[in-house]
């Protein structure tokens, strides 16, 4: 397996393309589709704590993945969300762990499909979303946050990070009357670690975060981890899926999702090895098979954002509140059609 790992590792570059890597042609016509080619998969690594950090995360399952499969994967490791979405946009990505929001995104796009999401357990405290303010200072109650915000400094995450924009917005900020990007003294965006050390280190007052990542960040920075509390925590949020280019032929999608599903399951000193690396990814359960189905919950709680935002924001008329309200309805429907199979 180490030896796996190092040719894995050595196949990424700065930009997580791999040597040997078949770039599109600059020549194709212009909304012309590439085929995927089988001869590798690149992972899209959702970037973490840094792009080194995140695809050392990711190197042992993608290494397992390359023997299961017989062909290499490489990472595309990117620093923030933006440039993740960009890449799957330019069919750059084969396979990625995505947060609910981008990978609505990529299937409506119709470039990804969803193949698998973490497997929950009854012993296992559900994933939310938080907020992390420090134990010490004028400025570390919920009560007060919410009372004056615009003194608060916030650090929060990329607006397609669901426990850090989306779900704090939708269950907190706004049926409290407060923007997220308008109300608090100045706001900063980065990484679930890099809130979190923003307002251990003083940089900033309060940072949304997430019950798993904030947890991998105890680990990681104890020290600044004691000097932070949680004021808030949600409801439990979409769950982050795993998906698939769709235009991957069918057999190889099944082989894929059937690797994912079987990882960690079996007896011996491999599938130990394989439930060490699952436990690492905060998925130490493994992964179960799910559809785009899956990805309804996630299309409910932005079309509820979306009606949030359109009723508190100011329109130059009823009518103006109308058409966006007409919209919104309109893109969930066609969302929750595709979502179930509709076309």
């Amino acid at each position: 397996m180490a030896q796996v790992v190092a040719q894995v590792v050595a196949q990424v570059m700065t930009h997580g393309v791999a040597p040997g890597a078949v770039p599109a042609s600059p020549a194709a016509p212009a909304g012309a589709k590439a085929a995927p080619s089988l001869a590798m998969i690149r992972f899209g690594v959702l970037p973490l704590g840094g792009t080194v950090e995140s695809r050392a995360l990711w190197t042992p399952l993608m290494a397992d993945m390359s023997r299961a499969l017989g062909i290499p994967v490489s990472a595309y490791s990117v620093p923030s969300y933006e440039e993740l979405d960009r890449a799957i946009g330019r069919d750059e990505i084969d396979m990625a762990f995505l947060s609910a929001k981008m990978a609505l995104d990529a299937v409506m796009q119709r470039r990804m499909k969803v193949v698998a999401q973490i497997a929950r357990h009854p012993d296992v405290p559900e994933h939310r979303a938080v907020l992390l303010a420090r134990k010490s200072g004028p400025l570390n109650t919920l009560e007060g946050m919410l009372a004056r915000p615009e003194q608060w400094r916030l650090a929060r995450g990329d607006s397609r990070s669901v426990t850090g924009f989306i779900v704090p917005q939708s269950q907190l900020f706004l049926p409290n009357h407060i923007e997220m990007e308008t109300r608090f003294r100045s706001e900063f965006v980065g990484t679930h670690q890099a809130t979190a050390l923003a307002v251990a280190n003083g940089d900033a007052d309060v940072a949304t975060n997430n019950t798993t990542d904030f947890e991998r960040f105890r680990q990681q920075f104890p020290v600044e981890a004691e000097r932070l509390q949680v004021i808030w925590q949600s409801e439990p949020p979409p769950g982050a899926p795993m998906v698939v280019r769709r235009d991957y032929p069918p057999e190889f999608q099944a082989r894929l999702q059937n690797f994912l599903t079987g990882y960690g399951k079996g007896k011996g000193a491999r599938a130990n090895a394989e439930r060490e690396v699952l436990k690492s990814l905060r998925a130490a359960y493994g992964y179960v098979a799910v559809d785009d189905s899956a990805l309804l919950p996630e299309a409910l709680l932005e079309y509820r954002l979306g009606k949030q935002r359109a009723m508190a924001a100011a329109w130059v008329n009823e009518a103006a509140r109308a058409q966006r309200l007409q919209r919104i309805e309109k893109t969930y429907a066609e969302q929750v059609e595709l979502l179930r199979g509709g076309r």
